[in-house]
């Protein structure tokens, strides 16, 4: 439990920075949603993955930071890294 809470924690804290990342994960009825890290509302849904994925990318390139993408059980499954060095 004390997990959980320490990553509650770490997504609240970078919600609204310039570090805050982009999720891909699943959204009800084969839907999926792009979410801001640390956020509860979705920035948008699409009726398929790789739609979600394009945006979450372009976004993630735009805001300089990472798209994570997840699979349909929540797990990540790849991450596109566009943080400058």
């Amino acid at each position: 439990m004390a997990e959980n809470n320490e990553r509650s924690e770490y997504f609240e804290d970078r919600a609204g920075t310039d570090e805050a990342r982009f999720h891909v994960v699943p959204h009800g009825d084969g839907q999926w949603a792009v979410k801001t890290e640390g956020e509860d509302e979705p920035d948008n849904t699409f009726s398929s993955k790789s739609e979600a994925v394009d945006e979450a990318k372009k976004m993630a390139e735009e805001a300089r930071t990472m798209a994570i993408i997840h699979n349909d059980d929540g797990q990540i499954e790849k991450q596109h890294n566009y943080q400058s060095e």
